[in-house]
């Protein structure tokens, strides 16, 4: 059985990406960099072809950032595998080296430096010696540690005022739909689908990032990158042959399905 560890390296700027990679196979012989990859969309693609068990993602990349990058893998990560390891690489930013500190999330920044790189394979190696471990637990730190920098990235920027109407428009009409009425969102395109308690549904252009920033997260839950739900709406979750979560709101026949980042909320289960 060949349990050499493996890597895969998202960094838009080749040659970054290439002394990464050699460091990491002076640092880390076992290690194997089974794909590398110059933008988000890609990354996700080949993580999910290639299965590695550390993900190094550049937190500034084309298409799609390194963070949300990750929340897409994790969504559709298989749920009978461990997720990666988590290291961004980023160039400095004290607000990111600040949230990567608060969360535990090792980071390397550029140009990359062997000495601090060495540092992060050692820790690298620490825990995917604890994973292999018997009884030990799956990957609930990476993705507690994941789904908290995405709380971090919501809330940074200044607070705004609570949301209780929504500006839609219906047609060439402006319909004030009121928050209480709204039974979930979510994200399609460009737009957002709100639909409502009574069965109605409007499209509203503001990105669901920014409505959770002013939306009462006690009231509205959010269990999927692209998905809020009214938590008291919530009628019943149940669990498919693969482990994954789907939820069904009071009166709604469709099944909305619970990413693995936000299962958390149905520890019960």
């Amino acid at each position: 059985m060949n349990t050499r560890p493996t890597a895969l390296i998202a960094e838009d700027e080749p040659l970054l990406a290439q002394t990464l990679a050699n460091e990491l196979r002076t640092l880390w012989p076992a290690l194997h960099i089974a794909a590398t990859a110059g933008d988000g969309l890609s990354a996700v693609q080949l993580a999910l072809q290639n299965r590695p068990d550390v993900l190094f993602f550049d937190i500034r990349m084309p298409g799609q950032n390194g963070l949300d990058a990750a929340a897409e893998l994790a969504e559709e990560w298989p749920a009978e595998s461990a997720f990666p390891l988590l290291v961004f690489v980023t160039a400095y930013d004290q607000y990111a080296i600040q949230a990567f500190d608060a969360q535990a999330v090792d980071y390397v920044l550029k140009p990359v430096r062997a000495d601090r790189l060495a540092q992060t394979v050692t820790r690298l190696q620490n825990r995917l010696q604890q994973r292999a471990a018997p009884h030990a637990t799956d990957l609930d730190p990476v993705l507690s540690q994941l789904r908290s920098l995405l709380q971090a990235q919501t809330t940074a920027t200044p607070a705004a005022a609570p949301l209780h109407m929504l500006q839609a428009s219906v047609g060439n009409q402006l319909r004030m739909v009121p928050v209480d009425e709204v039974l979930y969102l979510e994200a399609a395109d460009k737009y957002v689908r709100v639909f409502t308690l009574d069965g109605t549904e409007v499209l509203l252009r503001t990105p669901l990032k920014e409505l959770m920033q002013r939306l009462d997260t006690q009231v509205f839950w959010q269990i999927h990158r692209a998905c809020v739900v009214r938590a008291t709406a919530i009628e019943s979750v149940t669990r498919d042959e693969t482990g994954r979560l789907s939820l069904r709101l009071k009166g709604q026949s469709e099944l909305l399905r619970v990413s693995r980042l936000y299962a958390y909320l149905f520890k019960a289960m």
